[in-house]
């Protein structure tokens, strides 16, 4: 197995005390974002990816949010350029420039300078982003899957092809030959972040696109990998764990108990605060914006319809004792029970890499830096060494 970390990057400092009720106020003006506190986050960061490399992580992630403490990566290239000087070996991941709001040459000629910078360590991840970042750009949500279809083909004609023109309904470009071009060829590795629409599993599947399904239950996650697989298997591909990755909360401790502890307050105000901030997440008014079809979700079980509707109060409402509940079921714990977790969780969804965050809700950085040692030192190893061979939620299943 693969193991990256995912790294969210929040601003270092936590704003409960600036709520309304249960809302941080949007927009959160100039006068609440310290630039010395953004400084040092950015700072502490580099410092626990340099960490990464150094003691035999295979990447980091990371990815592109606006306007909110949530993320402060508002250019993820940036963030790879510098961290492409900061480390050797350590995969780049960016989980993901959002195609629709973005001109996609630039976008092109900017991940292949990176995929130079870094010698090839870059994977490149393409995304669509959240409503808030639409609202951000000004650019209509209905527009979001035709102009992310359109800018995924000029990128990769232009990594790809000697001299391309393109004639497009957003953009469109004569006699076009970049440079620099990519160090990996024909291009950069690409892989789609947080796939749950019936539309993206589709696009991602006709390609043979790793996707990372951002379930939020196992039910869920099992309608995604099924469908998934189903979709691939349409297109006269088979699912392989190169094509899986899973995303992990996890979070060591000597005990469950402690973990809890330590790390619930950090998690709640991740999902409290910021999680939603200046957004909305419910899949049925994404649909009703044009963000999603209605269709979307035709293929989720009846069961975990509840999951995939993703209500901003389950995440606004959340409490210790929920987190304390939800934990028995997380890898929250010993190192034993994380890495037996992780194992059982890839395992299920036949995933050959897992994304592991190891610092939601902004925790401070010694806490965090002492996560990635525990974690290295106690659970990489034993990753590392397993193999993946199939999704275990598909046996006895066509799709197996």
């Amino acid at each position: 197995m693969k193991v990256f970390v995912f790294d969210l990057l929040a601003y270092g400092k936590h704003l409960d005390h600036l709520k309304v009720g249960k809302e941080l106020p949007y927009p959160l003006g100039k006068d609440h974002c310290d630039p010395a506190i953004s400084m040092k986050t950015y700072e502490e960061h580099l410092e626990a990816w340099e960490l990464l490399d150094q003691l035999g992580f295979d990447g980091v992630g990371f990815n592109e949010h606006h306007t909110s403490p949530y993320g402060l990566m508002n250019s993820p290239n940036i963030m790879a350029a510098a961290a492409a000087q900061r480390t050797k070996n350590l995969k780049l991941l960016i989980y993901g420039n959002l195609l629709p709001l973005h001109e996609p040459l630039r976008l092109a000629e900017e991940l292949a300078m990176i995929d130079c910078l870094s010698k090839g360590r870059l994977i490149s991840g393409f995304a669509r982003g959240i409503p808030r970042e639409y609202d951000v750009h000004n650019v209509p949500m209905s527009e979001s899957r035709a102009r992310f279809e359109e800018a995924y083909e000029i990128i990769t004609r232009a990594w790809t092809e000697d001299v391309f023109s393109y004639e497009g309904k957003f953009w469109s470009y004569k006699d076009v030959s970049i440079w620099p071009r990519p160090v990996q060829q024909p291009c950069p590795p690409i892989s789609i972040p947080v796939t749950s629409s019936q539309e993206s599993l589709d696009w991602a599947a006709a390609r043979g696109i790793p996707i990372t399904p951002g379930a939020a239950t196992q039910g869920l996650r099992e309608d995604v990998v099924r469908y998934y697989a189903a979709a691939l298997a349409r297109n006269g591909r088979k699912l392989t764990p190169d094509l899986m990755w899973i995303p992990s909360i996890c979070y060591l401790a000597d005990s469950k108990a402690q973990a809890v502890k330590e790390y619930a307050p950090y998690h709640l105000y991740f999902n409290k605060t910021l999680y939603s901030h200046g957004n909305f997440t419910e899949t049925d008014m994404q649909a009703k914006s044009g963000y999603v079809s209605e269709q979307s979700k035709s293929y989720v079980s009846e069961q975990n319809l509840k999951a995939y509707a993703r209500s901003r109060d389950d995440f606004r409402n959340l409490t210790f004792e929920d987190v304390e509940k939800m934990s028995h079921n997380m890898p929250w714990g010993t190192a034993d029970e994380v890495t037996q977790r992780l194992i059982s969780a890839a395992d299920h969804a036949g995933a050959g890499t897992v994304l592991v965050s190891l610092n939601r809700g902004a925790m401070p950085h010694d806490m965090f830096m002492n996560q990635i040692r525990r974690f290295a030192k106690d659970v990489l190893p034993a990753l590392k060494a397993h193999e993946v061979t199939h999704a275990k939620c598909l046996e006895g299943t066509k799709a197996a």
